[in-house]
């Protein structure tokens, strides 16, 4: 094939230059020239290079530059390069006050990484690709227009953009900037400016998180034609996780942006809200970067431009952009657990729809409103699924609610828990670990997740299996494991509430009843509840229980009890687990064999794969109340 028609196969393109690593700390410095070297070799161990057009890199030349910097501030960058070692030691004090290091080759490092940025942002722009990636370093979005600060030297997004607006037919651009520090260089470039939409997710508690000061506030949207066009999510404090970070893109970012309706998207994609990095202290995992990537690539027909601004662990900035790659090559983004934000989020998104709904009409405050405002009035949808379930237990299987009397278990589990009438007397026994059945939605808007209520259902797994049992004249101990959030009260000695209220059934019904037979049965999050009861108590499980059942889904590796001795043993014998063929212990011998029988199953949904799975789950509660086992990795049908 002719070189010209493959590289126009390319959807996708790249920016590198090991040369960027020049500019480096003598004492040493978390912004380290093997950010960009960990990267480029993460995403070339993973194939994805194959995939991606080699983008030219270039310096920025002093008229792009000047399109956001003053003539004052290009000549104090490149006049770095004459500095010598004496002259680094003795300006020491004042870049340590800029948050600032030097070397002779920062010039030349800061010049690649603008060029670097706009490159990648032209050939999107111009079409030569759809998606582009710039691994470049220095970072740039905390530098100003006249000062040079924060690990930055020149603002490598802000000249891009403004270049693309020159030379370029698009002139309506987004920039979002999920790095866990506000910059200020970027809003401050744009905040007049009507036609270049910045919206920052930071850490900010109350303007004493770096760049520090109000700049960084929900309130600061602008100036003149431009306000309403800097959108500030300021995070109150450190910590937050995937939930926080997607209900703001779900509630504040995409409905924005659908509004404003860009021409081209530029991510500054700085990795220190990664789990993992200690500069940021926040827990955003790859997949949570892959998901926000998923979503701003629906804006702009899919042109979008990612550029790696901070981010300091190098694990943390690898994992996270093969992450975001990987979707910008076209994968979809792994699933995500089930996600609860946490309530200073939700009070701060709330709020930072309440400021910017005076400019966007798609903003809808009630719908960010947090729970707590309406406490005393609304019902959540847990408690009306709860109460459903409950009557639908009753109704259909005669099951009664088991009562709780610890009162951290009763806030988080009340009405949770349900046994058929015959619990005390039968001798075989069901426990059934799970969390709600999934609720199938369908959507108004992908982008904003408001709900279409009349066309949407709950799946619930358990009826099949709860008719089995009944069938087969066994007893039946039912637990929902979905803990109900923002509790007041807490355990001693534990967060693993799952676990806690099933070792509270074992010891105050199971042991009471005549059940000498008895299976357990993981779904999902119940399966760590299992496993933490066969822990906890070992000699009884191993005594009375027959066989026991983990159901996992993709994501999630099953585990095993941690004594190596007669428990493990135990549990090798008389269990199964049951995940999907693509799952990962397949490839893992260490893991694998530590699982007597591991089914696996043509279905990648949780939900899915319990119900093909459960003639196999029948069968092997039959057999294991009687008699015989499987073959390890054998496919279950």
């Amino acid at each position: 094939m002719p070189a010209t028609l493959k590289e126009s196969a390319y959807q996708v393109g790249y920016v590198y230059s090991s040369k960027m690593m020049a500019h480096s700390c003598r004492h040493g410095h978390c912004e380290q020239p093997e950010r960009i070297s960990r990267i480029f070799d993460i995403l070339k161990e993973n194939d994805c290079l194959d995939k991606m057009k080699k983008l030219p890199i270039r310096r920025v030349l002093r008229e792009e530059a000047l399109l956001v910097h003053s003539q004052a501030l290009w000549d104090k960058v490149l006049a770095l390069h004459s500095l010598t070692e004496q002259d680094i030691a003795d300006s020491e004090a004042y870049y340590n006050d800029l948050s600032l290091y030097v070397h002779p080759s920062t010039p030349y490092a800061a010049q690649l990484s603008a060029g670097g940025v706009i490159e990648a942002s032209l050939a999107v722009a111009r079409g030569e690709v759809k998606k582009a990636f710039a691994i470049v370093r220095p970072p740039g979005h905390h530098a100003e227009p006249d000062e040079h600060m924060g690990f930055c030297f020149f603002n490598n997004v802000s000249i891009a953009a403004k270049v693309v607006q020159l030379r370029t037919s698009l002139k309506r651009i987004l920039i979002l900037d999920w790095d866990v520090h506000h910059g200020n260089g970027t809003q401050r470039a744009f905040y007049d400016d009507p036609s270049v939409l910045y919206v920052s997710l930071h850490r900010y508690e109350g303007g004493n998180f770096y760049p520090n000061g109000p700049f960084g506030s929900m309130t600061s949207c602008g100036e003149g034609p431009g306000l309403g066009y800097s959108v500030n999510i300021p995070w109150p404090e450190k910590g937050m996780g995937d939930a926080d970070y997607i209900l703001a893109f779900q509630k504040i970012v995409m409905p924005i942006a659908m509004e404003f309706s860009p021409d081209l998207v530029i991510i500054s994609a700085g990795f220190d809200a990664a789990e993992g990095d200690d500069l940021g202290e926040c827990h955003v995992s790859p997949a949570g970067y892959a998901h926000m990537t998923h979503m701003l690539s629906s804006l702009a027909g899919g042109k979008v431009v990612v550029a790696l601004e901070g981010g300091y662990c190098l694990d943390a900035i690898a994992a996270s952009a093969l992450a975001v790659t990987r979707v910008i090559l076209g994968e979809m983004p792994p699933q995500l657990p089930p996600l609860t934000a946490s309530e200073a989020a939700t009070e701060t998104i709330w709020q930072v729809a309440m400021e910017q709904s005076k400019y966007w009409k798609n903003l809808d405050p009630k719908a960010c409103e947090p729970m707590e405002e309406l406490e005393q009035i609304a019902f959540s949808l847990p408690e009306l699924l709860k109460a459903h379930r409950q009557d639908y237990l009753f109704r259909a299987h005669g099951m009664v609610e088991v009562p709780l009397m610890s009162a951290p278990l009763i806030e988080r589990f009340n009405a949770q828990v349900a046994c058929t009438p015959d619990v005390m007397d039968n001798e075989t026994l069901i426990i059934f670990a799970h969390e709600f059945g999934n609720l199938s939605v369908e959507l108004d808007s992908v982008m904003t997740c408001n709900v279409r209520q009349e066309h949407s259902y709950m799946v619930d797994c358990s009826k099949e299996l709860l008719t089995w049992a009944k069938m087969r004249g066994y007893a039946v101990l039912d637990v929902n494991v979905f803990p109900k959030p923002f509790p007041k009260s807490r355990l001693k000695h534990t967060d693993d509430y799952g676990g806690a209220v099933l070792v509270y059934l074992w010891d105050n019904y199971v042991q009471l009843t005549s059940a000498r037979r008895v299976v357990l049965v993981g779904h999902g999050p119940g399966c760590a509840a299992v496993m933490s009861l066969i822990q906890q108590r070992a000699g009884g499980v191993m005594k009375s229980v027959r066989g026991v059942v983990q159901v996992v889904g993709l994501h999630h590796i099953p585990t095993t009890p941690k004594d190596a001795g007669p428990l493990r043993a135990w549990y090798y014998e008389n269990s199964i687990v049951i995940v999907p063929t693509k799952h990962t212990i397949f490839h893992d011998s260490k893991a694998f064999k530590k699982h007597g029988n591991i089914f696996r199953v043509d279905e990648e949904k949780p939900i899915k794969l319990i119900i093909k799975a459960m003639p196999g789950i029948q069968g092997f509660i039959a057999d294991k109340l009687g008699s015989g086992a499987g073959t390890n990795g054998d496919p279950l049908r």
